[in-house]
């Protein structure tokens, strides 16, 4: 029987280990975290849930949907989909929606965007490096300007002409002003022929950890292993193999695991860095140039039935460093435990040692509560309590130095026989959460015999918010 060792036990890991476990592979996986699920797991603190972001279940790959259905069964929930964007004191819907957008900003302000997007169609960015360039391009600098460049600096620490043109093909491909209103003028022609945005998505009942809960266990119950609490401090290879991983478990016990695969979820530069013997200095340097932007959450209890019907908002107003907020009642009342209440998720993107990242809890959940009370969402006494969660690693960073190291890294990785990379930061690509999933789903089919390009995954030009 053939031993793989799984790094990380997050959405692409699990899936891996599922679809190994099920089919007879001694299967290991091994999670620094006390929690499987990665960014995509629920804390519980007094009963209430809390993710660590939104993340919703919507996906158009068939054998996703299918392990999704199949672990939780009954326990998956339809909710109807609502987000919308803050901005100028007035609410917006997102995805930005031609006619709501050119209302809310008034006919002489519509007016500039219209003819802002005019000049860009006669005179369009080129090369299309940047994000500004790429969305600019798509829907007029000025329609930029006032929906995509504040809140992508907020996420991102970083001026758009830095951020470069692939993300945004990523995260918002597809869509053009045009096709936008056309979405909309069409709507009710659209059966096979119009593309429209999701209205509705697949939610667990005790949020997206249920699921990943529920995985682990099917994992374990299939013969496989879950290692919590373990830490991955290196790996051995013998020319292009790796032979075994060193782990150090909670009790600070070392030991090291024989491997026939590896599947990694780890970030490309962790895992490039404990490689021994380690490798070229060339790929060494270009690992070392990956970025990553991390955030927090600041979560809060609430003396309120109801707080606005949205599942989460996108705050751009630049007056406040509050990013987005989740509205977990509207994603599934299960977690929220006590009638009369309310939960919110408010997240802060930040840099991992930062001024944000580093200030004291109570400090954060005091701004917090500020930010939101002066938007207007809640009121101040209605705070029941709050607490804190940082997450590291939240986003891979597209920039310069990504565009001149991912090729080097690229190669490397691919000149290693028996491990492949996965998920968000295995392959740093900043996928949707069914994306990972099925690089996991891909790289178990490749130990059994197949040959799929993980690196191609997500790269289709097909936008994620729209369904046919």
């Amino acid at each position: 029987m053939q031993k793989v060792i799984i790094l990380g036990a997050g959405p692409a890991g699990l899936s891996a280990g599922y679809a190994l476990a099920k089919e007879g592979y001694e299967v290991i996986l091994i999670e620094k975290e006390a929690q499987v699920g990665g960014i995509s797991k629920t804390v519980e603190e007094k009963g209430y849930r809390f993710d660590l972001g939104g993340h919703r279940f919507f996906t158009k790959i068939e054998e996703v949907e299918e392990l999704w259905n199949e672990v939780l069964k009954e326990e998956f929930l339809l909710r109807p989909r609502l987000s919308r964007i803050y901005y100028r004191n007035k609410f917006f819907d997102y995805p930005i929606k031609p006619f709501n957008a050119l209302a809310g900003l008034g006919l002489y302000e519509a007016f500039l965007i219209l003819a802002s997007y005019l000049k860009v169609k006669v005179n369009p960015v080129k090369p299309e490096e940047s994000f500004e360039d790429w969305v600019s391009n798509r829907f007029g600098r000025r329609l930029y300007e006032h929906f995509f460049k504040s809140y992508t600096e907020k996420v991102w620490g970083m001026p758009c002409t830095e951020l470069k043109a692939e993300w945004a093909a990523q995260r918002i491909k597809g869509l053009s002003l045009v096709s936008a209103v056309v979405n909309a003028l069409l709507k009710q022609f659209r059966e096979n022929q119009i593309k429209t945005l999701i209205e509705e998505f697949n939610y667990p009942r005790l949020g997206p950890g249920q699921m990943y809960e529920a995985v682990a266990d099917a994992i374990e119950k299939s013969g496989g292993q879950v290692w919590t609490n373990t830490k991955v401090t290196g790996t051995e290879r013998k020319g292009n193999r790796i032979c075994s991983v060193s782990i150090l478990n909670h009790s600070g016990v070392k030991s090291e695991i024989e491997a026939d695969h590896v599947i990694s979820s780890l970030a490309l530069r962790d895992l490039i860095h404990i490689l021994n013997p380690a490798p070229e200095l060339e790929v060494l340097k270009a690992s070392s140039l990956l970025k990553y932007r991390d955030f927090l959450s600041v979560n809060l209890a609430l003396n309120s039935d109801f707080l606005f019907p949205d599942n989460w908002i996108y705050i751009h107003s630049p007056e406040v460093n509050l990013g987005r907020v989740q509205n977990f009642k509207q994603w599934s009342p299960s977690m929220v435990p006590e009638e009369g209440c309310s939960s919110l998720g408010l997240e802060y993107f930040c840099n991992e040692g930062d001024k944000l990242w580093s200030s004291k809890d109570e400090d954060l959940i005091k701004l917090a509560v500020d930010e939101i009370c002066h938007i207007g969402l809640i009121e101040r006494d209605w705070v029941k309590w709050g607490f804190v969660i940082r997450v590291p690693k939240a986003y891979p960073v597209y920039d310069d130095d990504y565009k001149k190291s991912m090729p080097v890294v690229i190669d490397f990785i691919n000149s290693l026989e028996n491990c492949q990379t996965i998920g968000r930061n295995g392959l740093h690509r900043y996928n949707n959460m069914d994306h990972s999933i099925l690089t996991g789903l891909l790289a178990a089919k490749n130990i059994q015999g197949s040959n799929y390009d993980l690196w191609e995954v997500n790269t289709e030009e097909e936008y994620h918010e729209e369904i046919k």
